[in-house]
């Protein structure tokens, strides 16, 4: 569309696309910097995208918060370092991971001087890669605050709730750090779980009114603060309106075509339009033109909602991309009965276990953190090897001692006892000897008998002489500090046996569109594509190792509020 009479339906200033972490923080620091009127609209009937149904970490180093949690010890120029150790420099260059360190700890301080954004600095999550120079245990990374979403007004049912992993019993929040706890079933661990049960249960007004907490955890908090300042300052939020095209004149976008609630409508942007819209993890075509295949948009745990429409808009208006055949890789599994499949990012972790392909052999190490064993099995397939199809195997000690998703310990939940429904082909498969195993989900027996039996003998010497599991601090963070001498590996040597099925699965895609320093898209010839800018998975990934927890949503944050600087003027 261009050079003609446009017939505007509506104006703003700035019209921002999407309503995760990355698009709420625009919107506010557009507004806070004096963009004049900021608009943001949303597809889904719910807002917060995969930013709400994430866990909500965000990792940036060097932050007030760890300052105030008494880590003084980290400095950008050893980030840069673990990054550059991390990140091929054709992924992203120093400058683009300069601006980043040094503009993200100022975007947090902006944020929590001028809205209700608040986290808390997780000093005990390392970050993923620690063998690598500038590494740090803890303190890189942090969770939001819970927040109370009856504070939202009438919006509070219009937040997307965090993934149902997230949930005890079903309505009950756990934050990453009550996961932990919970899941490994750490010291305190039932006294937590009773002391969360009955906040719940004892909230009586908001049990009159229905089964949803009034307390958001995890990615559903982080969104919420950031709702509540957008309800506070006035910013419109519309829902149910999906960006259709950009409205480019004269080689600038001034606009967007939307869906608003069935009718079409044409929105100007005076001065930008920010797409913070998320990947295209739920479009099946683009995923088998991008994606290393086999692969599913049922694998993802990203929300239903993305399906990339605005980066293929952008695309055919002349934008660059890069990055489109990867992702924020974990392996899956398909709980019957829930419209997501459950990250499989403890489980897998914890002793007793390994991962095996239809040859009944491992395929990387299963302790280490979800992109990169997703990444391995990828470079493995290049080399020949089976990743097609995998399966997490256990012994009935693990069973006894481990929850597997919504499956709770044989301790609490015997076998006798586990709905009908989760003994199947996609989720769980049980049998009385290894051999029976092997012969019911169809992998060869001889080789996953061998592959036990030297899980057994790894696990005396706590050594695995395949994969190292265990030697890296990541791997042991998720281990169970009552087995040694190696916490991530335990014997499995007790009937019966069990089999869970695991896919190469998501939580979004990460390839999109090409941007600079100030979050502008750039064109094919590098030049920037005035008046259009992007954040988050719709545009190219600055950290795609994925070097510590929360490496999305804070790139997505920071280059929100770089994006802001940039239309605005505005010097920090």
């Amino acid at each position: 569309m261009v050079d003609e009479v446009i017939n505007w339906d509506h104006s703003t200033d700035v019209v921002v696309v999407g309503s995760g972490n990355g698009a709420l923080t625009a919107a506010l620091c557009a507004h806070e910097m004096g963009a004049g009127e900021v608009l943001i609209v949303e597809k889904a009937s719910q807002y917060g995208g995969s930013s709400s149904l994430s866990g909500g970490g965000v990792w940036i180093p060097c932050s007030h918060y760890a300052q105030q949690a008494g880590a003084t010890d980290d400095n950008l120029e050893e980030a840069l370092s673990y990054l550059q150790s991390t990140i091929p420099p054709e992924a992203s260059s120093e400058k683009m991971l300069r601006t980043y360190l040094e503009n993200g700890p100022k975007m947090l301080r902006y944020m929590h001087d001028r809205t209700d954004m608040r986290y808390v600095s997780l000093g005990q999550y390392p970050d993923y890669y620690n063998a690598s120079e500038g590494s740090r245990e803890g303190h890189r990374s942090m969770e939001p605050e819970q927040f109370n979403i009856t504070r939202l007004a009438n919006r509070g049912e219009d937040l997307r709730p965090t993934h149902p992993m997230m949930y005890m019993m079903g309505n009950v929040p756990i934050s990453q750090r009550d996961a932990h706890t919970l899941i490994g079933q750490l010291k305190g661990w039932m006294l937590l779980g009773a002391k969360l049960v009955m906040q719940y249960y004892l909230d009586i007004p908001q049990r009159l009114r229905g089964k949803r907490s009034r307390i958001a955890k995890c990615g559903s908090a982080g969104v919420a603060r950031l709702a509540y300042s957008v309800q506070e300052k006035n910013i419109p939020l519309w829902l149910n309106t999906e960006m259709l095209d950009l409205i480019v004149q004269n080689d600038r976008v001034v606009g967007i075509k939307a869906r608003k609630e069935g009718r079409e409508v044409n929105i100007r942007a005076r001065k930008s339009v920010v797409l913070a819209s998320g990947g295209f993890e739920n479009n099946q075509a683009m995923r088998e033109k991008y994606l290393p295949q086999p692969t599913s948009a049922k694998w993802s745990g990203g929300t239903k909602d993305n399906t990339g429409l605005p980066i293929e808009k952008a695309i055919e208006q002349g934008a660059a991309s890069k990055a489109m055949d990867g992702a924020w890789w974990c392996t899956t599994y398909q709980v019957p009965g829930l419209d997501y499949p459950f990250l499989s990012i403890m489980e897998k972790s914890y002793p007793g276990s390994c991962v095996v392909n239809r040859l009944g052999k491992r395929v990387a190490n299963e302790s280490m953190n979800y992109q990169a064993y997703v990444q391995a099995c990828y470079a493995a397939k290049k080399e020949g090897v089976e990743v097609d199809e995998l399966w997490m195997v256990f012994d009935a000690r693990f069973r006894a001692n481990y929850i597997v998703g919504p499956m709770m310990t044989s301790k609490m939940l015997p076998d006798n006892k586990l709905p009908k429904e989760l003994l199947c082909d996609d989720f769980l498969t049980m049998a009385g000897s290894v051999d029976e195993l092997a012969e019911k989900i169809g992998i060869e027996r001889q080789n996953l008998k061998q592959t036990i039996d030297n899980m057994t003998a790894y696990a005396e010497t706590g050594e695995d002489l395949e994969f190292k599991r265990g030697s890296y601090a990541y791997d042991r963070y998720y281990g169970d500090p009552e087995v040694k001498p190696n916490n991530c590996l335990a014997p499995m040597t007790e009937a019966p046996y069990y089999a869970v099925r695991l896919s190469l699965g998501d939580f979004g895609t990460h390839g999109g569109l090409l941007v600079n320093e100030n979050a502008q898209v750039l064109r094919e010839d590098n030049s920037v594509f005035e008046g259009l800018y992007a954040t988050g998975n719709c545009s190219a990934p600055l950290l795609p190792s994925y070097p510590g927890p929360g490496s999305t949503l804070g790139p997505a944050m920071t280059f929100a509020y770089q994006a802001a600087k940039s239309i605005t003027g505005y010097k920090d």
